[in-house]
């Protein structure tokens, strides 16, 4: 299965990555009106310093503990492997939150749901827009078997 893959020593901590999400999932056709003067809620995060930064997102993992720990049967994994959110099934109960071993799972601030990568396959663009938008390609999106 196809998923993102960080080359750390390659990002800058541009943040665009987390614009390019944010855009990718606003439902909105036009960047600007998407995100201009508003509080963006990427599924993609930058972390680190001036030193090192370091984008965190879903793994996608083979054997997904939050799935196994989502009470509400929001949380699947689709017939390629990508772990897929139902966000209609989510209860708030926020256990997936806990059990990610990466912190890619994130509560949606004033929404009582969870969000994460789900790799753009359920928007407009059908390829993750972090990767497309990485001006360093610190981002890649590959099978690595």
């Amino acid at each position: 299965m196809k998923r993102i893959f960080i080359n750390e020593e390659w990002c800058l901590g541009c943040h665009l990555c987390e614009y390019q999400c944010a855009y990718a999932n606003s439902g909105i056709d036009d960047m600007v009106k998407a995100l201009k003067g508003k509080e963006i809620h990427p599924r993609i995060v930058v972390e680190g310093d001036n030193n090192r930064s370091f984008p965190i997102n879903c793994r996608h993992c083979l054997e997904p503990l939050c799935v196994k720990s989502c009470i509400s049967g929001a949380l699947s994994k689709n017939k390629d492997g990508a772990v897929m959110l139902d966000a209609e099934k989510c209860v708030g109960c926020f256990t997936c939150v806990s059990a990610c071993p990466v912190g890619a799972i994130m509560p949606v601030p004033n929404q009582g749901k969870v969000q994460k990568c789900q790799l753009c396959i359920d928007n407009q663009f059908g390829e993750p827009a972090c990767v497309k938008g990485c001006p360093n390609r610190a981002l890649v999106y590959e099978d690595r078997g």
